[in-house]
């Protein structure tokens, strides 16, 4: 433990992050910066801020000669940043090791992907890691493509690592990137939607297929691990036509905007739905099984024969397309939960709709990481919100 240093007077911003002091700290409450490290601060050296950044400017009196208009600024010290970066967010006095874990109190850092958001002109997807996973493995892409016709299509990826195979993260990414800029790439060149939506999961399929390949990949050194993998799902919504692709159990829900009955779009490849489709079990009985959620289609090195599934339909009235995880329908399986959680004013607030859909996933427990898009249909009229 460090020795006891009588306080200095109190500074007004701490030098490594620029956040408040109080007389007494020792300690910068924000980043952890050790203040009794500092020099005393000379009195004839007054602390100018420009633009509210804290930066100092250090300017000797000089009554014999004219002040300059400008004073050269040192530039700040790499280091400094780095080092304050590295403290735990949550005792403030721990560094952070090379995995993301504070060497004092154990604490997982925020990683990037532990919370994400995106808007893309009319639709928009929120991920998070929820509540008892480590990180987050689930990934997301959307956006807006220009139809030949100048229409606009909306499109949205959505992917779920799976837990048990090796890189589950880098999986779900790969997928979704891949996805999404296939399909974006074929709809300007009058692709049917449905087919590029099956040819976007087909070279999700492929990026997946590729990370077991990499060169000193887990597979080479451990060769009875499962290859990366995940399950995908996607929608491609144009002014008229309303497009799914999947293959797993991650799910598209239709929820019309005035609420006449909602639909499930996709039919999981799971063990509960083969027990359902062979009737040997209704959907409550194969649901309330442990074996329910165990996947029989998903992308990856190790798949079985990959059967892309893809529809298409022409609703007769406006409303949204839930796009999700199973780290939200396990919180709102049936299409009727699905709209009564969905906010009323779902196509003209889409991201706050998705953030809604995420919250009571995580008001529910949050037991998965949960991610979800929210797609307006009908898409938006001609050369509004395309990329």
């Amino acid at each position: 433990m460090m020795s006891y240093m009588p306080p200095k007077a109190a500074l007004p911003t701490c030098p490594s992050c620029a956040e408040p002091l109080e007389s007494g700290d020792r300690y910068c409450g924000a980043c952890g910066y050790d203040l009794s490290a500092l020099p005393p601060r000379p009195d004839d050296q007054p602390t100018l801020t420009l633009n509210g950044s804290g930066v100092r400017f250090d300017r000797p009196e000089a009554p014999e000669r004219a002040e300059p208009e400008e004073y050269p600024l040192q530039a700040p010290d790499p280091r400094a940043a780095a080092e304050a970066a590295l403290v735990c967010v949550a005792c403030r006095a721990g560094r952070v090791d090379g995995d993301g874990y504070c060497e004092n109190c154990g604490h997982a850092q925020p990683r990037e992907r532990d919370h994400m958001e995106r808007e893309s002109g009319p639709l928009a997807a929120v991920s998070d890691r929820g509540l008892r996973h480590h990180r987050n493995e689930d990934a997301f892409a959307v956006g807006t493509a220009a139809l030949p016709d100048g229409a606009v299509a909306s499109v949205a990826i959505v992917c779920d690592g799976v837990s048990s195979a090796t890189r589950p993260d880098e999986a779900s990414e790969a997928a979704a990137r891949a996805a999404h800029d296939t399909v974006l790439a074929a709809l300007p060149l009058g692709t049917h939607p449905q087919q590029a939506l099956h040819d976007g999961i087909v070279a999700a399929a492929r990026a997946v297929n590729a990370l077991a390949d990499e060169p000193g990949g887990a597979r080479e050194h451990s060769p009875h691990q499962n290859a990366p993998a995940c399950t995908i799902v996607g929608t491609v919504v144009t002014s008229g036509l309303l497009v799914v692709g999947w293959v797993g159990d991650s799910r598209a829900y239709w929820v019309p905007a005035d609420r006449s009955p909602a639909a499930r779009l996709t039919e999981d490849d799971s063990w509960a739905a083969q027990m359902v489709s062979a009737g040997l079990m209704n959907e409550a009985e194969a649901y309330a099984d442990e074996r329910a959620h165990a996947i029989t289609g998903w992308l990856g090195a190790d798949a079985y024969e990959l059967e892309p599934h893809t529809a298409s339909f022409k609703p007769d009235r406006p409303g949204v397309v839930v796009v999700c995880t199973d780290g939200l329908w396990n919180y709102a399986e049936a299409a009727e939960e699905m709209a009564r959680v969905l906010p009323l004013d779902a196509a003209a607030r889409p991201l706050h709709s998705a953030r809604v859909l995420v919250g009571h996933a995580l008001d529910g427990g949050g037991h998965d990481n949960v991610t979800v898009a929210v797609v307006p249909f009908p898409a938006a009229v001609s050369g509004a919100g395309s990329l």
